[in-house]
Order: C-alpha cells, then structure tokens, then sequence
C-alpha cells in the first residue's frame, strides 16, 4: 500500500447537501425546514428532552437508588517504589515528607501507600491507610507502617 492509494472505506464518506438553491433542487424556498416556526428559525430548536412546557419523562420518573459520590473517601495513592527511590535509609515519612519530595500533590482525605515495586530500604511510614501488601513489605524490610 502506497499513500496514494490510501482511501476512505466506502460508504463512509457522503456528499454535503446544498440546501436552498432552487426549487428544481427539491431543497429550495424554505430549505427543507417548513414553514415559520421555531424549528425554521436560525439558531431555534429546543434542547433535548424538552417537551413543550410539559413537565418532561426524566421528571415524571421517581428518583432511585443511591449514590456515594458525596461521601467517599478518596486518597492520594503513593507507592512503595516511589517511596524507596525518594527517600533515605532510616527516614520517617510522613505526609509532609512526601508532599515535600513531590509524590503527592493534593492529599485529598489523606495518602494511601499501595504495595507496588520492592521495599528495600528500612522506612518508617505514616499514613492514613496502607495496603496488605505495603504493610508486609514494609515490615519484611525492617521498617514500620504506622496508621495516623
């Protein structure tokens, strides 16, 4: 295949029509939108779902179920890697610590230390919550995973 044979699957493509140029079109005079109107207006129309003043379906309906958006806790997720590549043998790292080194940003409802990569340096680590698997790397390594 060339790039001058690239084309268009066919059938994918149509031809824009020219409304508005004669009657022998069959589009002209009123270009396929009727007479007057809102509809015929340029910019008219109403917004989906409108039903002429009618209180519209979505409203008619019961509200159901139950939506924990609102009051889920969300973390900023830290991982153990990261940890190990910013940090110093021995350190306390708290969440200070590591809004300083760069790894969280915005510490939302506080920081979540998940067990991906390898623990290889003995750290003391303070955060609102861990994983399983952070808490058994941390401590294999000789360090400690203390929840505030």
């Amino acid at each position: 295949m060339k790039l001058h044979e690239l084309a268009p699957a066919p059938g994918s493509k149509k031809d824009h029509f020219r409304v508005g140029r004669g009657t022998g079109s069959g589009n002209g005079k009123t270009s396929g939108k009727g007479h007057k109107g809102q509809n015929a207006r340029s910019g008219g129309g109403v917004r989906p779902g409108f039903e002429g003043g009618q209180m519209p379906l979505y409203r008619r309906l019961p509200k159901r179920g139950f939506n924990n958006y609102n009051f889920a806790t969300n973390y900023a997720i830290v991982n153990l890697d990261d940890l190990c590549s910013r940090f110093e043998e021995g350190a306390v790292v708290d969440t200070e610590a590591m809004v300083k080194a760069g790894l969280v940003g915005n510490v939302m409802d506080g920081v979540k230390v998940l067990g991906d990569g390898e623990m290889t340096k003995n750290l003391t680590v303070k955060a609102a919550a861990f994983s399983k698997s952070a808490v058994e790397k941390i401590e294999a390594a000789g360090g400690k995973a203390e929840v505030m």
